[in-house]
């Protein structure tokens, strides 16, 4: 994914001064199609989409099987969040054109925080009310455990009431005070409003009304709305979705992925569209999209960092290469609880020996044409922060196969065949460690995003150098959607625990809102804690990065991930190399990784 929460070259500074940092043609083939020369008129764009990052999601509340970031994209386009925080206007802070909420006022005691909503419609002409905002807060927490962005003890709980003080103003109070950085960028950011008078019901034919005012019908109502959000081919007919707040509408959307967005006539925000008609064109692979950029049929597209040397052929067409750059990190998580090999995870030793067989440095070079950095812990090393340890930034476990293969025998392994397998299981210091039975190959398996050549020639990669080290590590591929749906989290007896390893972040696996915290990905039961990574002293260092607005709060917890590896941190690359026609302006790339439409302009076409 991208992962983002759902969730991306310049460098620009963060809006609270904490760190500083250097996206009606619808017919097509594997790759999606259009006019011979792009878009037909300055009235209208084609964008291409990742190879396989095929949209399927547009309810405002994502479970973990649709944290694709497109779905974000496409969501946030039409119902706009309470308050957006994005990278599109040249900085990652607050755009209030985008935002339904025009101030949030924190009592002096950083207890809780009273927002001011703009005056605003409903594309229907009702007006957008605190009730919208009380809606989409009774929808989450009475189904908090099914929303993707959950982190237990984060919101919703840590939201002790919501205060509806008139139409257009309302409080949210906090279990205690906060930092409230953090709390807008990460917390209040994620808020988004709902047509209550709409949406407020449990079927088709259902009558509207107050039904999520108790935890009985807010569940209720959930179920219908998510039940109706996986009829993507009812997405463009479908009159629950008519309603919008933002500055498009959808005009069409296929299984397949082909989206078309039409500029809402009724939109009064301050983001207005400037392209009447926005194409979301899908490819099965990044070849299948460079093929159409060559032919001239997309208007804003990417390639491969491995093809920049072509830049040249690009630009005689009448493009730029613009690299997109993202406060990010990318990584492939460990399922803790796999019942083969999450016993061997669980050992410290076994994670520090897969981790040095990792050559990030030759990687970046050699797999990512030097559009990647090096990342050996949880805050993004991409761009400069104040947030990243020494620890991080000098790398605990540089690579070198021969001491991973040194820490493997010191642990009771033995290589076989080629093979590191376990001979003196126990759970001494010089033995496998507790549930590493007698016998246990050292056979790691992961799936992986497919559709990218970038992301195959990685897997090899890695595969060639575990084997250095006596390490399996057998590849499997599937579509995005597919890695996310079938790498959730679980216990060791659930029939959907059989993954290991799995991977989607040929762009970047997560990417950050604004502060860079870990709630949702690394506290234990962390909404997007895919592997079931858990440790107590490290939850208490991420709860403490929410409260204190220290950067030394931030630095302990990067250090600990740095030297504890959750996962396996691998290089993070550009999201993308973008290649842009000519006389399209208007907008930065957003580091968050989500694409905003309404900024996109022709200023020639």
């Amino acid at each position: 994914m991208i992962l983002t929460r759902t969730v991306d070259s310049r460098r620009w500074a963060l809006a609270a001064g904490a760190a500083t940092t250097a996206a009606v043609l619808l017919s097509g083939c594997s790759g999606g199609g259009a006019t011979s020369s792009g878009s037909a008129s300055s009235d209208s764009i084609n964008y291409a989409l990742p190879a396989n990052f095929t949209p399927n999601w547009i309810l405002p509340v994502g479970t973990a099987a649709h944290l694709n970031t497109n779905n974000s994209s496409i969501s946030q386009s039409l119902w706009e969040p309470l308050i957006a925080y994005d990278g599109s206007t040249g900085k990652v802070g607050w755009n209030k054109d985008n935002s339904l909420a025009t101030a949030a006022d924190f009592a002096e005691d950083s207890k809780s925080v009273t927002i001011t909503l703009g005056d605003r419609h409903w594309s229907d002409g009702e007006k957008i009310t605190s009730r919208d905002v009380q809606f989409w807060f009774n929808l989450v927490k009475a189904n908090k455990k099914d929303w993707a962005s959950y982190s237990p003890g984060k919101a919703p709980d840590n939201w002790t009431a919501l205060k509806t003080v008139d139409d257009t103003h309302f409080t949210i109070t906090f279990d205690k005070a906060y930092n409230t950085q953090w709390m807008l960028a990460n917390e209040l950011s994620m808020i988004r409003p709902m047509p209550q008078h709409v949406w407020d019901k449990t079927g088709d034919a259902g009558k509207v009304s107050d039904l999520d005012l108790t935890p009985a019908g807010a569940r209720k109502v959930w179920t219908y709305l998510n039940t109706a959000a996986k009829k993507i081919s009812g997405y463009a007919t479908d009159p629950l979705w008519k309603t919008v707040s933002g500055p498009y509408t959808i005009k069409s959307f296929s299984t397949a992925g082909k989206v078309q967005l039409l500029a809402n006539a009724k939109y009064d925000g301050g983001g207005k569209a400037n392209i009447k008609t926005v194409n979301l064109l899908p490819f099965t692979t990044t070849d299948a999209e460079e093929n159409a950029l060559r032919a001239g049929t997309v208007d804003y597209g990417y390639i491969n960092a491995t093809n920049l040397s072509q830049e040249a052929s690009f630009t005689a067409k009448g493009y730029s290469l613009k690299p997109w750059a993202g406060w990010a990190i990318t990584y492939m998580p460990y399922n803790f609880n796999n019942p083969t090999m999450g016993p061997v995870f669980k050992q410290l030793y076994a994670r520090q020996a897969i981790q040095m067989s990792v050559d990030q440095a030759t990687l970046s070079k050699v797999i990512f044409n030097g559009t990647a950095v090096s990342t050996y812990g949880p805050v993004p090393q991409g761009q400069t922060s104040s947030f990243v340890s020494e620890a991080q930034k000098n790398n605990p476990y540089p690579f070198s196969t021969a001491k991973a293969r040194k820490l493997l025998t010191d642990h009771g392994w033995t290589e076989q065949n080629g093979t590191m397998v376990c001979t003196d299981a126990g759970s001494g210091d010089d033995q496998c460690g507790a549930g590493v039975d007698k016998g246990t190959k050292f056979t790691m398996q992961v799936l992986s995003q497919s559709g990218s050549t970038v992301t195959d020639n990685l897997m090899s990669a890695l595969q060639s150098s575990f084997a250095k080290s006596g390490i399996g590590f057998g590849i499997k591929t599937a579509p995005v959607n597919s890695v996310l749906s079938q790498a959730g989290q679980c216990e060791a007896g659930d029939s959907g625990c059989k993954w290991q390893l799995s991977f989607f972040g040929s762009a970047g696996s997560w990417y950050f809102p604004a502060y860079p915290s870990g709630d949702s990905l690394f506290a234990t039961g962390g909404g997007s804690n895919f592997g079931s990574y858990s440790n107590s002293d490290v939850d208490k260092l991420v709860e403490k990065t929410t409260t204190d607005s220290s950067d030394a709060a931030m630095q302990k917890y990067s250090e600990a991930l740095a030297k504890d590896l959750p996962v396996i941190w691998l290089p993070e690359p550009d999201y993308q190399v973008s290649v842009v026609r000519s006389g399209l302006g208007g907008f930065a790339q957003d580091s968050l990784a989500n694409f905003h439409p309404a900024m996109w302009k022709w200023t020639k076409k």
